[in-house]
């Protein structure tokens, strides 16, 4: 299943590459005419897609929040959140709000504060994500490598996993598969992000991975012929 992205910033959709945030210029998308989120959201929705993952780049960054929009959009199509959490007490407020929140290990500020999310809030509400950046796990209050976030997942068993490659986002370079197979086995639903093309997801198909987050190239048209748009 395709995810399509949505990144927001000062309350509008943008997009960019690599993660360099400061660069992102606002969003073209064969979904609509102009890069007002509410705009786009409704034309995936009549689209036929069933869930949207928001970046709030804003919150992530420790700036404002664009809260207050994915609350909207959340009316119009799901919505998988990341914010920015830091700790459990942002937990409540974003889930007030939208369908799912994201718990990423590049804002999280303590590890063991991921358990206690898992143990404090329903699993369905709760997407992991492990962020990857140059091969690395990326974490501006943590460090930890692959085989401490493997052990983390097999502790807390959650539902779904994000695995994204923040040096590929916007790129559609394709994905890292050593760093996928790193996590493949795992009792939990992988959801890939960063780089994915369509070619990507034949081959991961194959490999029992059915969820995919994709941006750039869903907003280029270069899915249109996939879902007959």
């Amino acid at each position: 299943m395709i995810i399509p992205v949505i990144d927001l910033k000062n309350g509008e959709a943008v997009s960019g590459k690599s993660g360099n945030r400061e660069t992102y210029t606002p969003l073209k998308t064969v979904f609509s005419n102009s890069s007002e989120p509410i705009a786009i959201a409704r034309e995936l929705k009549k689209s036929g897609f069933l869930s949207v993952y928001i970046a709030d780049l804003d919150a992530i960054e420790g700036n404002s929040s664009n809260l207050k929009i994915a609350g909207e959009i959340n009316q119009i199509i799901p919505v998988m959140f990341d914010s920015g959490i830091r700790n459990s007490i942002e937990v409540q407020k974003i889930l007030d709000n939208v369908e799912k929140v994201i718990i990423a290990t590049e804002t999280i500020e303590n590890f063991d504060d991921i358990e206690l999310i898992f143990s404090s809030f329903p699993k369905q509400n709760l997407v992991l994500s492990i962020d990857v950046k140059d091969g690395n796990i990326l974490g501006k209050h943590i460090k930890a490598d692959f085989n401490d976030i493997i052990k983390k997942i097999e502790e807390i068993k959650p539902l779904e996993v994000i695995l994204l490659d923040i040096s590929r986002v916007g790129t559609e370079n394709g994905v890292d598969h050593e760093f996928i197979n790193s996590f493949i086995g795992l009792d939990t639903d992988l959801i890939l992000g960063g780089g994915i093309t369509l070619q990507d997801i034949t081959e991961l198909l194959a490999l029992g991975i059915e969820y995919f987050l994709v941006g750039t190239a869903l907003h280029a048209g270069c899915f249109n012929n996939y879902f007959n748009l």
